[in-house]
């Protein structure tokens, strides 16, 4: 078959389509100019998609004999117009791949062009062998392989000889960001939204480690290559694609990619009403999971449609919860909360609104705003409407805990790890809390679990911290201070850390910055260090006491369980406990910080021995 002899008249792939019959390539509707060599380079590629067309073959058939002298310079430059066209790039592919010396292959999903695989596969099959014996080997054993699957009417032998040898063992995969088409880049937060439905769709399927959202996102952008990804975040396979916005309609293409060889494995698109983007994510993951063998361990209803204007707002509100951990603060959270609020005018039955809800009242570090009986309301309310919804018993579980309802915490972390076992989150909330209740082996594992899912963030240095390896906790902490030195919750931690190893010109150091970045006090950290240099290691500490004392008395912030831990590193046993009262009565709701593990911290090991501790423990709900 020639380039001028199509096998169809129409092949849809992106937002493009190609007629072979009128020699038009066309983008939505509208005819994209392309001239005659680089138009037929495209057609040869899409009759054999995933295949790689090489060099020789795209001379044989384009060039004429007599231009051999000429045709590197013109492959060259008509696989460059064709880019251009396409808006791809050799870098970045989305639909034509380079394969260096070898040839060229197209990578995106198409439609309409089944006939043409079917026939590239069978001819890669039949191709002449080394002798006749070993040819005619092949051909009956194919021969009989068809006859076979024809009787058994396919089934799991079908996807064994047909399968076995192409797809490697995929176990574990990281979905990359898609890649916003719209063109217009205020449609990234609808992007980004898609990416984390994406996540959250496969990794309910609970048989494939799927790796969480926030690890995946700092590869976007990146200029590393997919085997580089894959080799540092542990992943087998890379799912990456792009989506695109018109009107009422959404489009999402997604490919699977070997990580460790860069293989192209798989590859869709897909197109469905906005309205019906959920079921449009179900039904991506769903074919990720069949080319991976991956099975489902708790099987979702078809999910309801969704008013794009509820969509819209609970996305938005996401990616403001998004700006509140890194760094936004109050602002954030407000602006989160308002879309969320937004979205359940439009739509009270919508159970990831409340979801969100639920977590924009989360009572943040240091007082920011948070109502924890809002909270509560908003997860309860989520968990009634969605009950299958991993995210909506986690928030729950969330609630509770800083309620001190430590067991009604633990039964719902669990059943959001039962109905998403890849909800790093909830493995390291649980993990905390395991802690707090002095299950400490049960909860390291949990940590460790946490960490394989979520390989570029911290989830295991507050756990070495409780088990004494302080010089590991110090290693992981320092590269989280030096990743994101504006965090001054993580110099708070880090001068904790400092302060167990007897480091103590560190703790100063850090408690200083800490202080700074926490309350916007330049001036508060010079005194911390200024103590230092009177008196030492004790200086720092008093200091640091009388300014907590200080904001509880002028109620800039009240923070018992930071005092707490001040009057113990100082000895003073009596203003611990005094703080420890207050800390119950108030009810500090310090869940993932320093202050709440009473029973696992070395700080608080000199108070353990006094009655008063035991007491203690009992009125808050933990056992001695």
């Amino acid at each position: 078959m020639t380039a001028g002899s199509p096998s169809r008249t129409l092949i849809r792939f992106g937002v493009f389509e190609l007629d072979t019959e009128s020699g038009e390539l066309r983008r939505q509707g509208l005819k994209v100019r392309l001239q005659e060599q680089p138009f037929q380079i495209l057609q040869v590629l899409l009759e054999q998609p995933g295949r790689v067309v090489t060099r020789e073959e795209l001379q044989q058939r384009i060039w004429p004999s007599d231009t051999f002298v000429d045709f590197d310079s013109g492959l060259y430059n008509a696989i460059k117009k064709l880019r251009e066209a396409l808006g791809d790039s050799a870098e970045n592919p989305r639909f034509i791949e380079t394969l260096s010396r070898r040839g060229y292959r197209f990578i995106a999903a198409v439609e309409g062009n089944t006939h043409a695989a079917a026939q590239t596969q069978i001819a890669e099959v039949a191709k002449p062998a080394r002798n006749r014996n070993v040819r005619l080997g092949i051909v009956l054993g194919l021969a009989a392989a068809i006859a076979l699957v024809a009787v058994l009417g396919g089934g799991k032998l079908r996807r064994r000889l047909f399968r076995a040898n192409t797809v490697p063992q995929i176990d574990s995969i990281a979905v990359l960001p898609l890649q916003n088409l719209s063109g217009d880049p205020n449609q990234e937060y609808f992007s980004d939204g898609m990416t984390d439905a994406l996540i959250t769709s496969l990794a309910e399927l609970g048989s494939l480690k799927v790796i969480s959202r926030t690890s995946s996102m700092q590869y976007k952008p990146t200029g590393k290559s997919l085997p580089e990804i894959a080799r540092e975040l542990n992943v087998d396979g890379i799912v990456e694609g792009t989506v695109q916005r018109s009107g009422d309609r959404v489009r999402i293409t997604a490919q699977l990619i070997q990580g460790s060889t860069d293989k192209h494995l798989w590859a869709n698109s897909y197109e469905r009403q906005l309205r019906d983007v959920f079921a449009l994510e179900q039904e991506v993951a769903a074919d990720i999971a069949r080319q991976v063998q991956a099975k489902a361990a708790n099987p979702r209803a078809q999910p309801r449609p969704v008013d794009p204007r509820v969509l819209d707002a609970v996305v938005l509100g996401n990616y403001y919860l998004g700006e509140v951990n890194r760094g936004a603060g109050d602002e954030g959270a407000t602006k989160a909360r308002a879309y969320f609020q937004q979205a359940i005018d439009l739509d009270p039955g919508f159970a990831p609104a409340y979801v969100g809800l639920a977590n924009s009242y989360d009572p943040q570090w240091y007082g920011r705003p948070g109502d924890l009986a809002l909270m509560r309301k908003a997860a309860e309310k989520a968990v009634e409407l969605d009950p299958n919804s991993s995210d909506a018993w986690a928030a729950l579980a969330d609630a509770k805990g800083y309620a001190w309802d430590w067991s009604g915490a633990e039964q719902g972390y669990r059943q959001a790890l039962v109905l998403n076992p890849n909800n790093a989150d909830a493995h390291d909330n649980l993990a905390n809390l395991l802690d707090i209740m002095g299950l400490m082996d049960e909860a390291w594992k949990e940590y460790q679990i946490a960490q394989e899912l979520d390989p570029e963030h911290d989830h295991l240095s507050m756990g070495l911290y409780l088990r004494r390896q302080y010089d590991r906790a110090l290693e992981i902490q320092q590269r989280v201070v030096k990743r994101d030195p504006g965090d001054g919750l993580q110099h708070y931690f880090l001068a904790g850390f400092y302060a167990q190893k007897g480091m103590d010109k560190q703790f100063t150091q850090e408690m200083a910055t800490a202080f700074a970045t926490l309350f916007g006090s330049a001036e508060l950290g010079d005194r911390l260090r200024r103590a230092y240099e009177r008196s030492g290691r004790r200086g720092v500490l008093e200091e640091w006491a009388k300014e907590m004392e200080e904001g509880a008395a002028n109620k800039r912030f009240y923070l018992p369980g930071v005092l707490v831990r001040a009057y113990a590193m100082l000895g003073d046993r009596d203003r611990s406990f005094y703080w420890m009262e207050e800390f119950r009565r108030h009810h500090d709701r310090a869940l993932a910080d320093f202050e709440v593990h009473f029973k696992a911290d070395p700080v608080y090991h000199p108070l353990r021995s006094d009655p008063r501790f035991a007491e203690f423990l009992r009125r808050v709900g933990l056992p001695p």
